[in-house]
């Protein structure tokens, strides 16, 4: 569905610096646009300065700056209307289904800032679900963080982890609001194999305060486990607020 034109879109202020020598010049368009986007002079569902006024702008031909238009296309951070322009996409954050990417990073490719709130990050006595689900005997000690991940200050994931401590031992000594757990242990014991499952939910009551969501918006609920060479390594319950959040795949059919 198309966004509505909501209002007319901020210029970047007087002097700002728009050109770089040593950057293409397609890539001094996307920044200078993505830059908008973050510092909200180019809001959600408003539509950016047409083609030929950024072409004058940047002294480029309307070649490049289509270039980088369509490159922001693409990357579903700009939407397109053919005799219309071009828009900036509604928010709503997205992960690859297939792949384990490091959140924060893909916050900040969206040209967004990620923060995150560690609530929890303690040993723990493995329940029976939690024993089953990382394969280690009920009521023996694993490690558990609870982390609400943001993007530009709005909870979009809620992950609740747990992590066999053999295989991670240094994992309660690492500040989750600086690093994210995928990146320890991406270094610590490289991953290799990923299970995922999802399910739609409606939150608790622990989901709503954490999320400042409503107990009937439905959420997307990814029950994650990884390997490193056969090693089970963590089981993690990722919650996501479904209004702000998709998922998404894609895969190659041979023929």
């Amino acid at each position: 569905m198309r966004p509505l034109a909501l209002q007319s879109l901020i210029p970047v202020k007087t002097g700002a610096k728009v050109s770089d020598a040593a950057q293409p010049r397609y890539q001094r368009i996307k920044d200078y646009i993505l830059s908008g986007i973050r510092d909200r002079h180019f809001l959600p569902g408003c539509k950016i300065p047409p083609e030929l006024e950024l072409a004058r702008q940047f002294g480029v031909s309307r070649m490049t700056v289509n270039k980088a238009v369509r490159d922001l296309a693409e990357a579903g951070i700009l939407l397109r209307f053919a005799g219309d322009g071009t828009y900036v996409a509604e928010r709503k954050a997205e992960s690859p289904l297939l792949d384990i990417n490091n959140i924060a990073a893909e916050i900040e490719a969206r040209g967004h800032r990620h923060t995150a709130h560690v609530i929890l990050l303690e040993a723990a006595p493995a329940s029976e679900e939690v024993a089953l689900r990382l394969s280690v005997r009920a009521g023996g000690a694993v490690y558990h963080s609870l982390i609400v991940h943001c993007e530009d200050d709005v909870p979009i994931q809620l992950e609740d982890r747990y992590v066999n401590p053999a295989f991670a031992p240094d994992y309660l000594r690492q500040d989750f609001s600086e690093r994210t757990p995928n990146d320890y242990l991406m270094q610590s014991c490289p991953l290799t194999d990923i299970e995922h499952s999802v399910e739609a939910v409606l939150p608790g009551a622990a989901e709503q305060a954490l999320l400042g969501i409503a107990a009937a918006e439905p959420c997307l609920l990814v029950l994650r486990r990884t390997w490193s060479h056969k090693k089970l390594v963590s089981f993690a319950r990722l919650t996501h607020p479904g209004l702000r959040y998709k998922l998404r795949s894609q895969t190659r059919v041979k023929k």
